[in-house]
């Protein structure tokens, strides 16, 4: 296993044989709690992550006692408090070019052509439900609680989940979760869909985590990443314009290397070995 350049909140370790990575929070002395070196760093540790070709399928996890806490209340208010209470318009207009700053990494992760998994452990507060709403898959071990805790400290979601949850949990439970700021366990994440999966403690959770990471990294590249650019379209069109789209889409990139060579795959009775 190979360490990939770092910064401050995060640790990436790559597998490169098997193309896979584990992206950390890293912040365990403060339960992962979301300080400026998260928002800041989040884009460019996925570009770095995305432009890496060594790196199909990426699991981000947290390190210590806790996936995240969420925003770094206090420290981040005395920090940008100017930029908070603005009276200008001017100013106002920099605090929403700075909102678009700290959402830019959470729209990276989801709009990337890597398949991310998050891994939840512990605690999964505001924009750690934002965080893993962007991720393709998501994994949970049994102690994990999940909270949508805007509303509880006077702030409307702004970082993905009110866009995201919707899609993937539904109008009724996004409300619930949004509206109440109410804390829901393992077990109730999985069945209004938040989760793929719960596994009974972090270590199992982690080795299914892997198990899934190296499954997809095993097909088809192309395939995998054009499913991902299918499933992400699909979300904010139609169907007919998703029917048009991904015949588009595959009128122009059907014919692969992987697929001529599953086709030879195929004919001599053996498995695909693919790019």
């Amino acid at each position: 296993m190979q360490s990939a350049g770092s910064f401050p909140f995060f640790e990436l370790r790559k597998e490169p044989a098997e193309k896979i990575a584990t992206l950390y929070l890293n912040r365990p002395e403060k339960r992962n709690a979301m300080h400026w070196p998260f928002w800041r760093d989040l884009p460019l540790i996925v570009k770095q992550i995305e432009e890496d070709p060594e790196i199909r399928v990426c699991i981000v996890a947290g390190h210590g006692k806790s996936f995240t806490t969420g925003l770094d209340f206090e420290p981040f208010f005395a920090e940008f408090g100017e930029k908070i209470s603005a009276d200008t318009g001017d100013g106002r207009l920099k605090f929403y070019e700075f909102l678009k700053v700290m959402q830019s990494g959470m729209n990276a992760i989801a709009e990337a052509r890597t398949i991310f998994i998050a891994a939840v452990h512990r605690h999964c507060i505001g924009g750690g439900l934002d965080l893993i709403a962007s991720c393709d898959l998501r994994l949970a071990s049994a102690d994990a609680s999940f909270s949508l805790r805007e509303t509880r400290v006077a702030i409307v979601a702004d970082m993905g989940s009110l866009a995201r949850l919707p899609g993937l949990i539904g109008q009724s439970a996004t409300r619930y979760l949004a509206l109440t700021g109410a804390d829901i366990g393992a077990g109730e994440a999985l069945r209004i869909g938040l989760l793929n999966f719960v596994l009974p403690d972090q270590t199992s959770l982690m080795t299914r985590a892997r198990e899934l990471a190296l499954e997809i990294a095993a097909n088809s590249w192309p395939a995998v990443s054009g499913t991902k650019a299918m499933l992400n379209y699909a979300q904010d069109h139609g169907v007919k314009e998703n029917l048009d789209h991904v015949l588009l889409y595959n009128a122009a990139f059907l014919d692969t290397l992987d697929l001529r060579e599953m086709l030879r795959a195929f004919q001599e009775k053996r498995r695909p070995r693919f790019v």
